[in-house]
C-alpha cells in the first residue's frame, strides 16, 4: 500500500475549496482599481509591486538612530521614500486578488484605496535633499500613519462578512489562501508601521534610555506586570473578579526591545488565560488557582512562558487558534457598524478580542524580530504559551 499521498477526504476538500473559490471570484461586484485609479497610478502600483523589498533589522535601527543627527534623518527619509512605495504596491496588488471574493469587499476596497492614497502621496513627493525637504515628508508620514491607524478593525469587517457568506459552504479551516493572505498583510503593515513610527519618533523628545520606538534596557520583568495589571482589570470590569497572576524568574535584566509590542503580546496571552481560568472556576467552591508567567533570559532568546488551568484546548481546536476565521470571544464589529469607536484603535492585539486576531496577530508581532509563539495545552487541564523573542536584534524583517 503507498502511503503519504493525499487522502480522499483532502482531495475532496481541496476540489470543494477550488470550486467555491471559482463560484465567489465570479460574483466579484466591487471596482477594480483601474476602475476608480487613472492608468498612470494604476500601472505604477504594478511596476512597484514587482520590486524587492528592503528589510531592516532591530540592530540596524538601534545603530542608525543612536544619534539622530540631521544628516542621519535626511538619510532614512530618503531610504523610506523609496522602500515605502514598494511595500504599499505589494500589499494594494495582494488586495486586489485577494481570494473567494474578498477583494470585492466594500471595507476591504476602503482600505485598498487607503494604500493607494498612500503610494501616490510618496512617489509625488519629490526627493529629500536636505533638512527641510526632510521635515516636509516626516509631516506626510504623519498623515499616512494617521490614515493608516483603522486598517486592522476595517480589514476585519470585511473577513467577518466573507466569513459569514462561506462558514455554510465549506469548513473555515479549509480556506488556507485567505489565512497565508492576511498573516502576509499584516505581517508587512507591522513593518510598515514601525519603520513610519520610528522615524516619526526620532524627531520627538527622546525618552531615557530610548531610541525611537526601541528602548534599549526594556524590562520584560516591568512591561509583563503592566500587561498583567491591564488585562486584569478588564477581566475585573466585565467579569466581576479576576484570577491571580504570578511573576516568576529574574526581574532585574533588560534587552532592547520595543515596549508596545511586547505589552501587545503578554497582554493577548494573560487575557485568554484570564477568561479560560475565570469560566472554567467560575462556580467552583474552590478559589481560581493562579496564572503563572514565567520570565527566562537565554544568551538568544528570552522566553515568556504564560501557564494556566483553564481547562486547556482539545487537540482538533488547536489549529483554529490561529486562523482569522475563529473566535469564541463576543465580536465588537457590530458596535464599529453602528458608529461606536471603542474598537476604533487597531495598533496591537490588546484591542482585537472578539476578531479572533489576538493570536495570530501576536504571533506576527513576535516573528517580526526574530521571535515566536507557541502554544502547547493539556485538554482537561490547562495551557501553556511559550513566547520566543530574539535578543540579539539581528534579524531581518521577515518580508512577505
Amino acid at each position: 500500500m503507498v502511503t503519504g499521498g493525499p487522502t480522499m477526504a483532502s482531495v475532496a476538500r481541496l476540489a470543494a475549496s477550488s470550486a467555491l473559490r471559482a463560484a465567489t471570484a465570479a460574483k466579484q461586484t466591487g471596482p477594480r482599481l483601474a476602475d476608480h485609479w487613472e492608468k498612470s497610478v494604476v500601472d505604477d502600483i504594478f511596476s512597484f509591486a514587482v520590486r524587492k523589498q528592503t528589510g531592516v533589522s532591530l540592530k540596524y535601527m538601534l545603530d542608525f538612530g543612536s544619534k539622530p543627527i540631521e544628516r542621519q534623518l535626511i538619510l532614512s527619509a530618503q531610504f523610506l521614500h523609496n522602500e515605502l512605495p514598494v511595500r504599499l504596491a505589494h500589499r494594494v496588488a495582494e488586495l486586489e486578488k485577494a481570494p473567494y471574493g474578498l477583494s470585492a469587499k466594500p471595507y476591504v476596497l476602503k482600505v485598498r484605496d487607503w494604500y493607494v492614497e498612500s503610494f501616490k502621496e510618496l512617489r509625488s513627493f519629490p526627493r529629500v535633499r536636505d533638512s527641510a525637504d526632510e521635515e516636509a515628508f516626516t509631516s506626510m508620514l504623519r498623515k499616512i500613519y494617521h490614515r493608516h491607524r483603522n486598517v486592522v478593525p476595517v480589514m476585519a469587517m470585511g473577513v467577518a462578512e466573507l466569513k459569514r457568506e462561506l462558514e455554510h459552504d465549506v469548513g473555515l479551516g479549509d480556506l488556507p489562501e485567505i489565512h497565508q493572505m492576511l498573516d502576509s498583510f499584516y505581517l508587512s503593515r507591522i513593518g510598515i508601521r514601525m519603520l513610519i513610527g520610528q522615524h516619526i519618533a526620532l524627531h520627538e523628545p527622546q525618552k531615557e534610555n530610548h531610541i525611537g520606538l526601541i528602548d534599549t534596557t526594556c524590562s520584560p520583568g516591568i512591561v509583563c506586570a503592566d500587561a498583567i495589571a491591564d488585562a486584569r482589570m478588564i477581566c475585573l470590569r466585565e467579569k466581576g473578579s479576576a484570577p491571580e497572576v504570578g511573576i516568576y524568574g529574574d526581574p532585574g535584566f533588560t534587552f532592547p526591545y520595543v515596549p508596545s509590542h511586547l505589552h501587545h503580546m503578554v497582554f493577548e496571552l494573560v487575557k485568554n488565560s484570564l477568561r479560560a481560568v475565570g469560566d472554567r472556576w467560575e462556580d467552583s467552591a474552590q478559589e481560581a488557582p493562579p496564572i503563572r508567567v514565567v520570565i527566562a533570559e537565554g544568551e538568544e532568546d528570552i522566553t515568556i512562558k504564560v501557564s494556566d488551568e483553564g481547562g486547556g484546548i482539545p487537540r482538533s481546536g488547536l489549529p483554529k487558534i490561529w486562523t482569522y476565521l475563529y473566535t469564541t470571544a463576543r465580536s465588537p464589529l457590530e458596535d464599529m457598524r453602528g458608529g461606536g469607536n471603542g474598537a476604533a484603535s487597531p495598533d496591537g492585539p490588546s484591542v482585537l478580542a472578539g476578531y479572533g486576531y489576538g493570536l495570530p496577530i501576536s504571533r506576527l508581532y513576535a516573528r517580526y524580530f526574530g521571535g515566536d509563539l507557541q502554544i502547547i495545552s493539556m485538554e482537561g487541564y490547562g495551557t501553556d504559551a511559550y513566547l520566543h523573542l530574539n535578543r540579539l536584534g539581528n534579524v531581518q524583517e521577515p518580508l512577505p
